[in-house]
């Protein structure tokens, strides 16, 4: 990542959380009166735009799923390996308990996984009234006779 002083990792690191580039700079110690300036500028230093993409792109990363992971979630609930808690309801109580995925669940991970992996094409049938007419208009029935 790139080199940054202390207040102006502060600052990336303030930015990123607020969106807002004066108030950054206040969180970041600073000037109140110089903020908005300062918060501009640093906005447009290469070095601080770096660090500020970087981190927003790992922070991306964390956030979104990817492709692999959701393969091996849904891989796992088809096999029954996750659970979820679900409450069991007593007179005046309830208990939370571990509940594997229902065989529906567990159908509708395999159908997505089969889905990715081509494993059967969806069948379509085309039903309809396939008749045509031809015309053929060689002009008109006359052999150039006017008469």
């Amino acid at each position: 990542m790139a080199k940054l002083t202390p207040k102006q990792k502060a600052f990336c690191d303030y930015y990123i959380e607020t969106g807002n580039a004066t108030e950054a700079a206040i969180k970041a110690g600073y000037s109140k009166k110089t903020a908005k300036e300062i918060g501009a500028q640093n906005l447009t230093k290469l070095n601080l735009r770096k660090y500020i993409d970087e981190r927003m792109g790992q922070k991306q990363k964390e956030r979104i799923a990817s492709q692999d992971e959701v393969l091996q979630f849904l891989t796992s609930v088809m096999r029954g390996e996750v659970t979820e808690q679900v409450p069991i309801v007593f007179e005046q109580d309830f208990e939370m308990v571990d509940k594997s995925p229902t065989i529906r669940d567990r159908t509708k991970a395999a159908e997505l996984l089969g889905k990715r992996y081509l494993l059967w094409k969806e069948n379509v049938q085309l039903d309809g009234d396939l008749n045509f007419n031809i015309q053929i208009d060689y002009g008109d029935d006359d052999d150039g006779d006017n008469g």
